[in-house]
């Protein structure tokens, strides 16, 4: 199994990882063993997770979170996907343009 994971950091913002062992790497996520975003972001609290079948599975949702704007993020953390699907709406829709 795999999963995809949101932190957040002592400065509020947002990490999202994937893995396949959660508990070990939230774990050197906490002692700095990871080097990377969060490791001068400490303490950090794991907000939200989900587990994968595969590698490739999780690897395309953290991208895709990756790629979300801060309020899609939190709503999802909340659990509150209709506010996820109107972010989502929100992001594509636009002024039309045209000839006709």
């Amino acid at each position: 199994m795999f999963w995809v994971y949101i932190l957040q950091c002592s400065d509020g913002s947002y990490y999202t990882g994937h893995t396949d062992n959660l508990e070990t790497r939230i774990a050197q996520h906490h002692t700095g063993e990871c080097e990377c975003y969060t490791t001068k972001r400490l303490p950090l609290e794991l907000v939200w997770s989900q587990e994968f079948s595969t590698r490739e599975e999780a690897l395309s949702a953290e991208r895709q979170i990756k790629g979300w704007s801060r309020k899609k993020k939190e709503a999802m953390i909340r659990a509150d996907w209709s506010e996820v699907i109107r972010l989502a709406r929100k992001k594509t829709d636009g002024p039309l343009t045209g000839s006709g």
